[in-house]
This record gives structure tokens, C-alpha cells and sequence, in this order.
């Protein structure tokens, strides 16, 4: 089903008000974004470059973490770290790193890592496939099937071939769709206010290549 999100306007400061994540402020990038995620878009002007997309995507994947929960059987769970982990050809660079640089969740420092193939991602909570790994997407999904990790990617139509959340562009804007059954099939809870802003939430797996 198609959601629809404002695009309000913010002059005051903004204050962290979700349900998880560490009581420090946010840096200016963050604190954007994650307006836009709770209003509805995250905007890019034309003459933005890729690595100030990927500055927007990567603050999204930490917001995306404070929204989710974990079953506390889930492997991750019992790891010293909150590991935000990318599969393939890295897009994000440092910037993934600075984000969450200083950052908790769940009283867990949050870490950025880099894995080379699915079997390495066991001890992620968040794992972004890169559109490097389109050609194998589905062995990589059928290698994390029912391991709670919350997959996150922008190749085409992951939402609709299994893949947890998936980035997109909509009027030069940076929005996300869901495909919750997979998400719940993996015994992770998306809040609400998550759902809420997403363009599209999809209540039915489509697997398929």
C-alpha cells in the first residue's frame, strides 16, 4: 500500500524524541535527515554529488537501526557491538563511519563494517547490499534467510524480490519502501512511525529474481 508523507518545514531545534539511540545531539547532516524521516522526504538538489547521497543514505541506516527491534535469540544480540555492516562494493567510504562515530543503541556502541560475502554478516544488525552484489541478490538473500538482520539496499526492486527495506528516488528526493513480511519473517518489529513514512509497505513477500 502506497503511504504518503508531508514535507513540513522545521525552524526550531530538533530534539531526539525517538525511542532509541544514545541521549547525545545529532550532528547537523544527521538531525536532517532524520527530519526527513519523520516528516516524510530527505531531499537532493541537482547539483549534489554521490558522496553527498550516500552522506543522506548513510545517516538513514543508523536512523533505520533506532526504529527496529531485534529478537533476543538473534545472533547480533549478543555481540559487544551494534554493527551497521556493508556487503560489496562500499558506496559510503568514511562517511558511513563518521555517522555513527560516538553513537549507541541499546547501550551498544554502534560500528560500521565491511563484509565480503553474506556468511561474514552474521554479527550485523543492518546490512546494506551494495549494487555490486545485484547479479548473486538472490544467493545473498537466501544465505541470510531468518537471521534477523535488517537488510537495507537501492537495487532495483529489492522490496519486491525480498529485500527488507530499499531505497529510492521520488521527486529528487530519498525516500524508502518496505517490504514488511520479510522483515517479520526475520522476527524483526518496524515501528510505526517507520511505516508511516515509507512510500510504499508491502504486507506480502515476491520473491523471485
Amino acid at each position: 500500500m502506497r503511504r504518503g508523507g508531508s514535507t513540513s518545514r522545521v525552524q526550531c531545534t530538533l530534539r531526539r524524541g525517538a525511542p532509541r539511540g544514545s541521549p547525545s545531539p545529532l550532528p547537523r547532516v544527521m538531525a536532517l535527515v532524520f527530519m526527513g524521516v519523520m516528516f516524510g522526504a530527505v531531499g537532493l538538489s541537482a547539483q549534489k554529488s554521490r558522496p553527498q547521497e550516500y552522506e543522506v543514505k548513510a545517516t538513514y541506516l543508523y536512523n533505520f537501526a533506532r526504529f527496529v527491534g531485534w529478537p533476543a535469540t538473534a545472533a547480533a544480540a549478543k555481540s559487544d557491538s551494534f554493527a551497521i555492516c556493508v556487503l560489496g562494493q562500499d558506496p559510503f567510504g568514511a562517511v558511513l563511519d563518521a555517522v555513527v562515530a560516538g553513537e549507541t543503541i541499546d547501550g551498544k556502541a554502534v560500528s560500521a563494517k565491511r563484509v565480503s560475502k553474506p556468511q561474514d554478516a552474521v554479527g550485523c544488525r543492518v546490512l546494506y547490499i551494495s549494487s555490486s552484489e545485484e547479479s548473486r541478490l538472490r544467493e545473498v538473500l537466501a544465505a541470510l534467510d531468518r537471521s534477523s538482520i535488517l537488510t537495507v539496499s537501492d537495487i532495483s526492486q529489492f522490496s519486491q524480490r525480498g529485500g527488507m527495506i530499499q531505497f529510492v528516488q521520488e521527486s529528487n528526493k530519498v525516500r524508502f519502501e518496505v517490504n514488511l513480511a520479510s522483515a517479520v519473517a526475520a522476527g524483526l518489529t518496524l515501528s510505526s512511525e517507520l511505516l508511516k513514512v515509507a512510500v510504499t509497505v508491502r504486507n506480502v513477500p515476491q520473491p523471485g529474481d
